[in-house]
């Protein structure tokens, strides 16, 4: 048990940084009961005041959107929108183990599906106006379902075996070894993306110019002050916390109508219970003017008409191709994981932090600046190989930024 241990105590201290006298609300799979336990012990271990739980499960979810009736998906429990804006307001962090069967909800109505994001976000928009400013501390974690190794190790029959192989993919993707020095890396990690963070504020793009042999030929312009972010994030009071484990990109916002060209995915995304693959994005002065998937169009295109912003990009984040997750060759079938084994752009929001005082300025303050807003924020993946990124500074100057997949900086 020692290394589910050292995996715990990871996402707590380091994750999401649990203080002394701090709430901690865990989502969960029911599923994974057995390791959300691990964390609340390892969270009061830490000091913690309280660790609040929150199950989910993916049969009850598809027998919900298959046969509840329809009036359900337009609203949400008073007590749901209580429990997540309370605790949020309270200064509560935030731990989620994203683990779910990536084709849940194949065969599931969209307009169900695209009625209960609109309705969720409307009631916990508190909640998640707090996430995405970094009010409070998040982090975004998994662990193992059968669903879910079996869609990554298709060709391996014991399911005994495809849990320990997504098992041994997760340690080394997050860096655990069992030898207890799991923070001591992390930190040494961070380190390495605060350097490159720190050359790409230096540089003060105007733009960025991306193409590969799949199609892409994408240009997108930054706003004026914006911010490169990657490793650890910080609340408002300071305190360091990392969203996403693993994570190894460096990101920012682009500027909301400054994105031209057609992007091309590398990999399939797994959103709203299905899978898309094969796809890509005409833009236009920063809108998604067309979309086309070989598979999963009719979800695709449900995503980004979810509101105004969601037609529009949110994130540009850069991952090597030469990175721990990459080098494993390994299809996640988990954004989570995915998203950070390649360059990848979010549709939808952009978080505050990626303009300057950002974190501090109204919905309204940020449009100006030139930030999308949306209730939605999907990351896809777009890194190859052969990746070129072109960078121009606002004095004109080019600066190579990617070269066949790698940073070049």
């Amino acid at each position: 048990m020692q290394i589910f241990e050292e995996y715990a105590k990871l996402l707590v201290e380091v994750g999401i940084n649990i203080q002394k006298g701090q709430n901690l609300v865990i989502n969960c799979p029911v599923d994974c009961a057995w390791f959300a336990r691990m964390c609340a012990k390892a969270a009061y271990a830490a000091g913690c005041r309280e660790v609040i739980m929150g199950w989910k499960d993916d049969e009850l979810t598809r027998e919900k959107y298959l046969h509840a009736a329809d009036e359900v998906f337009d609203s949400v429990p008073a007590w749901q929108s209580e429990f997540y804006n309370g605790y949020a307001k309270g200064g509560a962090a935030f731990l989620s183990i994203a683990a779910t069967d990536p084709e849940n909800l194949k065969g599931v109505d969209s307009d169900r599906i695209v009625r209960t994001q609109r309705s969720s976000n409307k009631a916990l928009k508190e909640f998640r106006d707090l996430q995405m400013s970094n009010t409070v501390p998040w982090c975004v974690a998994s662990i193992p379902i059968l669903s879910w190794a079996q869609k990554a190790f298709p060709d391996v029959k014991a399911e005994e075996e495809a849990i320990e192989k997504l098992w041994q993919a997760i340690f080394g993707a997050v860096r655990v070894t069992g030898d207890g020095k799991a923070v001591e890396r992390w930190r040494e990690h961070q380190e390495t993306l605060k350097k490159r963070v720190d050359k790409l504020n230096a540089l003060d793009l105007e733009s960025l110019h991306y193409t590969n042999s799949l199609g892409t030929d994408l240009t997108i312009c930054l706003p004026e002050d914006h911010v490169w972010a990657g490793g650890s994030g910080f609340t408002k009071g300071g305190v360091p916390f990392i969203a996403n484990i693993p994570t190894e990109e460096i990101f920012t916002a682009p500027l909301r109508d400054g994105v031209d060209g057609v992007v091309y995915a590398s990999m399939p995304l797994v959103h709203d219970g299905n899978i898309i693959d094969k796809f890509h994005f005409v833009v236009k002065a920063g809108k998604i003017v067309e979309a086309h998937a070989e598979v999963g169009e009719e979800t695709l295109k449900a995503a980004i008409s979810l509101d105004e912003g969601a037609s529009r990009f949110g994130e540009v984040a850069l991952v090597p191709y030469d990175s721990p997750i990459s080098n494993q060759k390994l299809l996640f079938y988990n954004t989570l994981f995915d998203e950070n084994a390649s360059c990848h752009l979010a549709f939808g929001e952009a978080y505050p932090e990626c303009v300057k005082g950002g974190e501090d300025m109204t919905k309204e303050e940020l449009k100006e600046r030139g930030l999308n807003e949306s209730m939605t924020h999907v990351d896809f993946m777009i890194g190859t190989a052969d990746l070129k990124i072109t960078g121009k500074t606002w004095d004109g100057k080019e600066v190579p930024i990617f070269v066949d997949g790698n940073f070049a900086l």
